[in-house]
C-alpha cells in the first residue's frame, strides 16, 4: 500500500490533525496543523509568510506545531501546540479584515482544540479581528483584556536563557561586557536589543530589511552589519532571532560564536545539527525553551492577565535552561536533545490523550478551560 505523504508525515512526527482552508471570497488560503493536546488545548501562533510552495507551508505547519507541543510541555503548560500558516503575498503587508475575520471563524469551527496567538507576520490588530469571531484567540489588546503583543515577554524570556547560558560558560549569569550579535530586528529581536542595552552587552544587530536594524543602531548606537555576514561575527552568544534552520550543516562551520540562544523556531535545520554544535563546542540553549516566553504570557489569559505574574513566570525560564543544561551533562547528550527528553517525558508521564472540545476534564495552566471572552 503507498501512504498519502502527508498522512505518513503526520504518523511520524505524532500529529492529531490537520485542516486545510479554503475561503474564494476573501482569497484565504491556510493550513491549521494541531500536533497534540495531551497535556490540554493546542496553543500556537498564526503566520503569515510567502511560501514558494503549499507544500513548503505544510512542512511549515507541522514542524512550529511539534515545536509548539515540545515548548509548552518544558515551559510547564497544560497545553499541547498548534500552529497556523497562512499564504499571502506579502506577509508584512496588510491582511484584509474579511480574510482575518475568516480565518476566525475557521478556527471556531475547532471548537477550542486550537487556541490562535500572533506570530511572524500577524499583529495585535488580526488578533483582535479573529476575536471578532472566535473566543479562541490570545494575544488580543489590552483594553479588550487581552495580554497584546508577546514579543517583549518573548524577549524577556530570551534574556533570562542567556543569564543560564553565561552562567554554564563562565559560572556567572551577567552580560555586561558580553557581546551578543542578534540575527533579526523585527518585533523580538528588537526588543531584545532594548534590553540587552540595558543589561550592558556589546550588542551587534543585522536584518535583512536594513533599515530596521539602523533604526536600532541611531537609537541605542549598536554596531550593525549585513544580514549575509551575520553568522560569521565573532561573539560571546549568536541570537537567531528571524525564522528557522539557520543552522545547518553550511553555516554551523562558520559560526565564530561561543553560544548560541535566540528567540527564531526551529532554529535546527536537523536533529543532527545539535551534535554538530556540541561537537565545535558551542553551547546551544535549546529554540523552544528559550524563546517559551510569549507562550507563557498569553497563557496567562485563560485565568484573568496579570503582567506580574507573566513576568514571573517568564524568570523561570531561566532555572529551566540550568536544569536542560544539568540533564545533558547527567546523560551525555547535546542540549537540543536533553530538552526534547524532557518535554516528552512529561507528555507521557502527565498526558490524558486526545482533548475534544467541552471536556470537562481539560484544563489549560491549572484552571479549568474556558472562552477567553465571548465571541462578538
Amino acid at each position: 500500500m503507498v501512504e498519502y505523504p502527508l498522512l505518513a508525515d503526520m504518523a511520524e512526527r505524532g500529529h492529531e490533525q490537520v485542516v486545510f482552508v479554503n475561503d474564494a471570497p476573501t482569497g484565504l488560503r491556510a493550513v491549521i496543523a494541531i500536533h497534540s493536546t495531551a497535556l490540554g488545548p493546542a496553543l500556537g501562533g498564526v503566520r503569515f509568510w510567502t511560501y514558494p510552495s503549499e507544500a513548503e507551508a505544510v512542512t511549515d505547519a507541522l514542524r512550529l506545531s511539534e515545536a509548539m507541543t515540545l515548548k509548552a510541555a518544558a515551559a510547564g503548560l497544560h497545553q499541547g501546540g498548534a500552529k497556523a500558516v497562512v499564504l499571502v503575498g506579502d506577509p508584512y503587508g496588510p491582511h484584509s479584515e474579511a480574510m482575518v475575520r475568516a480565518l476566525g471563524q475557521a478556527i471556531d469551527e475547532l471548537g477550542g482544540r486550537y487556541l490562535a496567538a500572533e506570530d511572524v507576520g500577524a499583529s495585535t490588530r488580526d488578533m483582535d479581528l479573529m476575536a471578532l469571531e472566535t473566543p479562541w484567540v490570545t494575544g488580543v489588546d489590552e483594553c479588550a483584556g487581552g495580554s497584546g503583543d508577546p514579543s517583549p515577554l518573548t524577549a524577556v524570556g530570551v534574556l533570562h536563557a542567556m543569564r543560564a547560558t553565561m552562567r554554564e560558560l563562565d559560572g556567572e549569569p551577567s552580560l555586561s561586557g558580553r557581546s551578543v550579535v542578534v540575527q533579526g530586528a523585527g518585533h523580538v529581536g528588537a526588543a531584545l536589543v532594548d534590553r540587552l542595552v540595558e543589561a550592558g552587552a556589546i550588542v551587534t544587530v543585522a536584518d535583512v530589511e536594513r533599515a530596521r536594524a539602523d533604526a536600532l543602531a541611531v537609537h541605542h548606537g549598536v554596531r550593525v552589519v549585513d544580514a549575509a555576514a551575520v553568522l560569521e561575527q565573532n561573539c560571546d552568544v549568536l541570537a537567531p532571532c528571524a525564522l528557522g534552520a539557520v543552522l545547518n550543516h553550511e553555516t554551523i562551520p562558520r559560526l565564530a560564536c561561543r553560544a548560541v540562544c535566540g528567540a527564531a523556531n526551529n532554529q535546527l535545520a536537523r536533529a543532527a545539527d545539535d551534535d554538530a554544535l556540541a561537537a565545535r563546542g558551542i553551547l546551544y540553549a535549546p529554540d523552544f525553551v528559550a524563546n517559551a516566553g510569549g507562550i507563557i504570557n498569553i497563557a496567562e489569559e485563560f485565568v484573568g492577565y496579570s503582567r506580574a505574574r507573566a513576568l514571573a513566570r517568564v524568570a523561570e525560564i531561566e532555572h529551566t535552561i540550568t536544569r536542560v543544561f544539568e540533564l545533558a551533562r547527567a546523560r551525555g547528550l547535546p542540549p537540543g536533545h536533553a530538552a526534547e527528553q524532557l518535554a516528552r517525558e512529561r507528555i507521557a508521564r502527565e498526558g490524558r490523550g486526545r482533548w475534544r472540545p467541552g471536556d470537562p476534564a481539560a484544563w489549560t495552566n491549572g484552571a479549568p478551560l474556558r472562552a477567553l471572552r465571548p465571541a462578538q
